[in-house]
């Protein structure tokens, strides 16, 4: 039978004397929206256990979207992917004697430290036999009746995780931090590039980690935010991760009426939720931004190309979600493999800022009241 996103099977019941944990490790995915839309499930596992103690485990700056909520009690950075790491890490979460280990991350390597740790409950989704066998709990990926992969809400998909270890939902609502430190910051940031406090302004998402496949192109990006200033008055400020510099220089180049870019340093994740904030709308690539926008409650506009829309099709009252119908897509690849990128080419300007103007005119802009 398949694994459909309300059905989960527990593959063993939880032995009594296991069923009350008084420390739970829950290790994150890798992905920022990943883990932004996992804090569903977080937080179920808090309103089930509200006096256990809940430590999670990622890397360091994911901390940026989880520390403060609370469904964490403490974080612990993740050593590194060696097979050194690996007996390190495994060390210190026996030293910590967790009792039970739910893991949102679907790697082996993940799974291995646990495992090594012998934590009495390991669960999590098996891939493989190998990911099964390092876990006492898991449920298969999900799949259709034809057995293909299923794509749908990745808040389902982790809840799915809780559900199967008997815990109760908490609502689907994701949840992002802000710290008063990274409001003081990003403001900060924002005069030194021109933009003061009675600005308006719309935050653009034009990078994605994933690859270039996901990526509007940042002509289009510059062109739509020329609009909206021409229309609205909004200026764009771009303040690209680490490594996506040149992206946000593209933009740049494109504008007829310039950007704001924050680059030098790069915004942390604590910052960027700030600039969001900050916002009167996002426009979005399809990457983690827009999740944490999204959990803000920041309208946010969104064109998608080469990946499955299913896998974050949750929330969408405040979204515009822009799909261009091409055979080829959804490939699921990181670069085009035709080389004509016609899935987010296709998507124009001027669609972006019709979008703009519907999302605007439903749900107003900022975040809600």
């Amino acid at each position: 039978m398949p694994i459909t996103e309300s059905e989960p099977i527990a593959r063993q019941a939880i032995p009594e004397k296991h069923r009350n944990p008084k420390k739970i490790l829950m290790r994150l995915p890798s992905w920022v929206g990943d883990v932004v839309m996992c804090t569903p499930a977080m937080r179920a596992v808090r309103q089930a256990f509200p006096d256990a103690e809940l430590v999670v485990e990622g890397k360091d700056y994911q901390a940026d979207l989880v520390v403060g909520l609370d469904s964490v009690d403490r974080f612990l950075v993740d050593p590194g992917r060696g097979a050194k790491d690996i007996w390190s890490r495994s060390r210190l979460v026996k030293k910590e004697g967790f009792d039970w280990a739910i893991l949102f991350g679907e790697s082996e390597r993940v799974a291995a430290a646990p495992y090594l740790a012998r934590i009495p409950v390991r669960a999590g989704y098996g891939r493989g036999f190998l990911r099964r066998s390092l876990l006492t709990h898991d449920i298969p990926r999900p799949r259709d009746d034809e057995g293909k992969l299923l794509a749908f809400s990745m808040i389902q998909r982790y809840l799915n995780i809780t559900r199967m270890l008997g815990i109760p939902d908490a609502g689907d609502r994701m949840e992002t931090p802000v710290y008063d430190g990274a409001r003081a910051t990003v403001r900060r940031r924002l005069a030194e590039v021109g933009v003061q406090d009675e600005d308006q302004i719309v935050t653009v998402i034009a990078g994605a980690a994933f690859g270039s496949a996901k990526m509007w192109p940042p002509e289009q990006y510059a062109a739509a935010c020329d609009q909206l200033l021409e229309q609205r008055g909004w200026k764009t400020v771009l303040a690209p991760g680490p490594g996506e510099e040149q992206i946000g220089h593209e933009v740049a180049k494109h504008s007829k009426h310039g950007i704001h870019l924050i680059i030098d340093p790069t915004l942390r994740l604590s910052e960027l939720a700030a600039l969001l904030v900050r916002s009167e709308i996002a426009l979005s690539n399809d990457t983690g931004p827009r999740s944490m926008a999204v959990a803000l409650g920041l309208p946010v506009v969104v064109p998608i190309g080469p990946t499955e829309d299913g896998h974050t099709r949750h929330h969408l009252g405040r979204q515009r979600v822009l799909i261009e119908d091409i055979e080829c897509r959804p490939c699921r690849e990181r670069i085009c493999p035709l080389g004509h990128h016609e899935c987010m080419t296709k998507i124009t300007p001027e669609r972006m800022v019709a979008a703009v103007d519907d999302l605007v005119a439903d749900v107003g802009t900022g975040l809600p009241a």
